[in-house]
């Protein structure tokens, strides 16, 4: 087994027929766009979601006055707070079910067809 060969991964473990495959699908313009729909998709929702979460945190550190204002009856800010964590944590499922079905799916099954060979 040669290291030069240009099937070989750089530690010199042979890619075997199935591995050049993938690398082939991998390559593929559908197959970039796929990733890149993900990536636009998912970086930008979890950074905003940790800005609020992190948000919440500081404020519940730093700003605990604020965050014990009643708002009605024994419930206070924190509270609100603390339960929209739970509320945006499921609005961004539900955003992202929609988007997946919508934006992701449909060309991931073109991807799909083509890896299984029904194009």
């Amino acid at each position: 087994m040669s290291t030069t060969d240009p099937s070989s991964p750089p530690g010199g473990e042979r890619l075997d027929q199935s591995s050049r495959d993938w690398l082939a699908v991998e390559a593929e313009p559908e197959f970039q766009e796929l990733r890149r729909r993900l990536r636009n998709f998912v970086f930008p929702v979890t950074g905003l979601f940790l800005g609020w979460y992190l948000l919440y945190v500081l404020l519940a550190t730093y700003a605990s006055d604020f965050m014990a204002v009643p708002v009605f009856g024994n419930i206070n800010i924190g509270l609100l707070f603390g339960l929209l964590q739970f509320v945006s944590t499921f609005a961004i499922t539900a955003w992202y079910v929609r988007f997946a079905d919508q934006r992701f799916d449909p060309l991931a099954a073109k991807v799909r067809a083509g890896i299984e060979g029904e194009k």
